[in-house]
């Protein structure tokens, strides 16, 4: 599994930005797909992530203003809508991808995934 991650660069704040990430289509019939950040210095955290069917969570500092999506036609990809952006949103993020079974919502833990992406970098500038 392949995943690339695109869309970041440098906005001021109160601004949006929506980063993506893509892969080859998921044929898994259950996955978790996430979206982390890591600020320099600091651990690795999970901002979004997504069922297969569509159920979301979000760290409680987005919520309300990032939204996670997406669409798996003849490739699979992972949107995060990043609205109000503030200057503590900048850092590099990344998309994750799990295939599981028997979850209803999927974990915002790093540790839960196993397959990552490159890395985007989000600067959020006051």
């Amino acid at each position: 599994v392949h995943l690339v991650e695109s869309g970041g660069g440098s906005v001021q704040s109160g601004q949006s930005l929506r980063v993506s990430c893509a892969t080859s289509r998921l044929t898994y019939s259950q996955y978790c797909m996430g979206w982390f950040r890591q600020a320099p210095g600091k651990e690795r955290e999970g901002v979004a992530s997504i069922l297969r069917d569509g159920t979301t969570s979000y760290a409680d500092s987005v919520k309300g203003r990032f939204t996670i999506s997406q669409e798996n036609a003849k490739a699979t990809m992972v949107y995060l809508q990043m609205d109000s952006l503030k200057p503590e949103d900048t850092a590099m993020y990344y998309c994750a991808l799990r295939p599981t079974l028997g979850y209803t919502r999927c974990p915002l833990e790093p540790s839960f995934y196993g397959y990552w992406g490159q890395g985007t970098q989000v600067t959020v500038s006051s």
